[in-house]
């Protein structure tokens, strides 16, 4: 349990950072593709928004529905939300919302249903554990962090 409380504090070090990083970000380069078929930084943001939403289900039904299949298609919900278009002061704040949430969930986790299991895999089977998922979610979070700050 100790380490979950660890990585929760970690996702809000992390989002409080980046809530002040994103203040030195012109419009312009949120908006900026680099290349037609690559995402921008707001679109990168709304896909660290869906990967919240997509966690969030897995930790909840996951402590009560075990194995079970929860399949994220990244770039379709990307796009069906279009991002692109969205404003940015709503993307940003619905970000750290989500993360709130996330981090409300991971707190509430009791350590006998860490172990429990998701399906994650697209035409397979692939089992995840809900620490998985967890830690999971800081590497992605600072993964795509880096790549908007940088």
């Amino acid at each position: 349990m100790h380490t979950v409380l660890a990585q929760k504090n970690e996702i809000i070090r992390l989002v409080n950072q980046a809530m002040t990083d994103f203040e030195n970000i012109s419009e312009e380069a949120w908006n900026d593709k680099p290349q037609p078929h690559k995402w921008s930084k707001k679109e990168l943001l709304g896909h660290l928004i869906d990967s919240a939403s997509n966690n969030i289900r897995r930790l909840i039904v996951g402590q009560y529905e075990q194995g079970v299949k929860i399949i994220y298609q990244q770039d379709e919900w990307v796009a069906y939300q279009n991002y692109q278009a969205a404003d940015f002061a709503e993307i940003k704040t619905l970000w750290k919302l989500s993360n709130d949430q996330i981090c409300r969930v991971i707190e509430n986790i009791p350590p006998e249903k860490l172990q429990n299991t998701c399906d994650t895999g697209k035409g397979k089977t692939e089992l995840h554990n809900l620490s998985y998922f967890i830690e999971d979610y800081v590497v992605h979070l600072k993964y795509h962090l880096n790549q908007i700050t940088a």
